[in-house]
């Protein structure tokens, strides 16, 4: 799909990120999709945590899975920039 084809995703402008957001949601689609995957989430569940219609989740995972290149090469660069900020992105210790 083009990104005129996305009920609820849409293109915002950004230096160097080009994947969707959720429309009208400073949120991107990869935001909810990780969610999902990290908190082991339905689509069910991931709609009434985000408050998003289920279509919405439905189209935010296909959009993530048919462009994972994409993501995957925006969380290389983000991790670029961190790192050259000097952040620090190893996980401490806490006992």
């Amino acid at each position: 799909m083009e990104t005129n084809e996305w009920q609820y995703l849409v293109a915002r402008p950004h230096p160097w990120r080009r994947q969707l957001y959720i429309k009208g949601r400073k949120l991107l689609a990869s935001t909810v999709w990780g969610d999902m995957i990290a908190n082991q989430m339905s689509p069910e569940e991931a709609a009434e945590n985000w408050n998003l219609p289920l279509a919405a989740i439905h189209e935010a995972v296909c959009y993530c899975e048919s462009h994972r290149e994409l993501l995957n090469l925006e969380a290389q660069e983000e991790r670029y920039r961190l790192e050259e900020q000097g952040g620090d992105l190893e996980p401490k210790a806490t006992h």
